[in-house]
């Protein structure tokens, strides 16, 4: 991913209001993110962590999303989750219900589409092995980090399709 400043981020939104746009907390340390390695970027707020935030190139374009992630009770550390985008198992809280407020008319009515994703967004992170989760190893797979890689950015992009195309 490209290197993106505060103005990229704030003006990518597609599913919120220019208003909640500029209010939004934006990623500590966003000078020191690594770029290479991310096939997005995502953060929860600082200020409200119910609130989570993506932003990815899309279509040719920079697309960003606002993200409610679902309150429920904490599992037990021997409960194990998957992320439907990165397919990166987590134990506890790990995982998390991200719900996105659908573009357009459907929007306004209300409409919403949710994901189970890693509940700190570092997707990219866990399929390149830069960051590991509290559940140790994933399953074995035969993919090369290639095809992993392509695997998330697929599963990105129909969670993207979803929420962006029109009902």
């Amino acid at each position: 991913m490209r290197h993106l400043t505060e103005t990229d981020i704030r003006t990518s939104f597609v599913n919120c209001s220019k208003g909640e746009a500029g209010r939004l907390g934006l990623p500590r340390g966003l000078e020191e993110c690594p770029w290479d390695d991310l096939d997005f970027l995502g953060w929860r707020d600082p200020g409200a962590p119910e609130r989570a935030y993506l932003v990815a190139e899309h279509d040719g374009r920079l697309l960003g999303l606002a993200l409610r992630a679902a309150s429920g009770a904490a599992r037990g550390f021997t409960a194990r989750s998957m992320c439907s985008v990165c397919v990166t198992t987590h134990t506890g809280g790990g995982v998390a219900l991200m719900t996105a407020r659908r573009t357009g008319e459907a929007g306004r009515q209300g409409n919403t589409v949710g994901q189970y994703l890693c509940a700190d967004l570092a997707c990219s992170l866990y399929v390149r092995g830069k960051q590991r989760t509290a559940a140790g190893r994933g399953f074995d797979e035969t993919l090369t980090l290639d095809e992993k890689i392509a695997r998330t950015r697929r599963n990105l992009t129909a969670f993207i399709t979803m929420v962006t195309a029109p009902i």
